[in-house]
């Protein structure tokens, strides 16, 4: 089976992982930038060009897309969806599921637990929206963060109104959100593989620091979910249309929230942490559903 590894850098954990449980399975992989592929559309057929070689043959494609690439990754996602290869992640999941508003609506709209979430529009309905979200603290986020930039605890009303107004000025979208305090600086990722759960792990945050992402020196602890999360966390990545994802939930009082859906999680944090194969259980998916090309 040829596999197509869509990533900008070889090196990386997650793409070394995925391409040492593709090579040792027997399968022929190549690591591809999508950042550097042409695309052809015309009548009948779609093209996708690699450094001005055509990519032919092609089974499987696995995609590690990084968010400022979004665009155009998904873009050429689509034109080997187009062509009937099978992908781990398919163009407009991730499309979804990087857009932090739409992951939280669509959530929400399939009745599971978020945290109370407010978007004002305007600098002007910015009071009336904070009094909506409750009590401080509150957690501000940019749309567009990752890796927990752009996350910011506001202590008090009028330093959210200060934050939220440089946002607006600058014209950077955010969002406010309840601060889920019994969480104590903790959260649960749920690596999920073809609707099941494989590895989970607990991220706490550093002393001093409310972010949990181990990119910001958090430290990670293999977990047990209950009955309710595994639920919860499968349901999350089936409403966002996810064959792999990273679910990212909060306990709190009043159950699992589900921060956000990761559409292309890294695997080295949970991989190490749980000593899981997970890049070995990805190909094992591959091998299940794809379509080996006749040659």
């Amino acid at each position: 089976m040829k596999i197509v590894i869509l990533s900008r850098n070889p090196s990386l954990y997650s793409t070394r992982s995925l391409f040492r449980a593709a090579e040792s399975r027997g399968h022929q992989v190549e690591v591809v930038d999508h950042m550097q592929c042409d695309l052809i559309v015309q009548d009948g057929f779609l093209e996708v060009y690699y450094l001005g070689g055509k990519i032919s043959n092609v089974d499987a494609i696995i995609p590690r897309i990084g968010n400022s690439a979004t665009s155009h990754g998904s873009a050429v996602i689509r034109q080997f969806e187009c062509s009937g290869v099978y992908t781990t992640l398919g163009s407009s999941a991730l499309l979804c599921a990087r857009d932090k508003l739409i992951c939280l609506q669509m959530l929400a709209g399939a009745e599971i637990g978020v945290p109370r979430t407010v978007i004002p529009k305007n600098y002007y309905t910015m009071p009336s929206m904070i009094d909506r979200l409750g009590s401080h603290p509150f957690v501000i986020k940019l749309m567009k963060g990752t890796h927990g930039l752009g996350v910011i605890l506001s202590e008090s009303r009028k330093n959210a109104e200060a934050i939220l107004e440089t946002f607006f000025k600058t014209n950077q979208k955010a969002m406010l959100q309840e601060f889920i305090e019994e969480a104590k600086g903790a959260d649960i990722r749920v690596f999920i593989v073809d609707d099941e759960i494989v590895g989970v792990m607990k991220r706490q945050a550093a002393k001093g620091e409310f972010r949990s992402n181990l990119h910001r020196g958090g430290s990670s602890s293999i977990d047990i979910l209950s009955e309710e999360e595994e639920l919860v966390a499968i349901r999350a990545a089936k409403t966002m249309g996810l064959k792999v994802a990273g679910v990212d939930m909060l306990r709190s009082s009043r159950g699992p929230l589900i921060l956000e859906v990761n559409a292309s999680p890294g695997l080295e944090g949970i991989e190490t942490t749980t000593k899981v194969d997970i890049a070995g259980k990805i190909i094992n998916m591959i091998e299940r559903n794809a379509k080996v090309t006749v040659r």
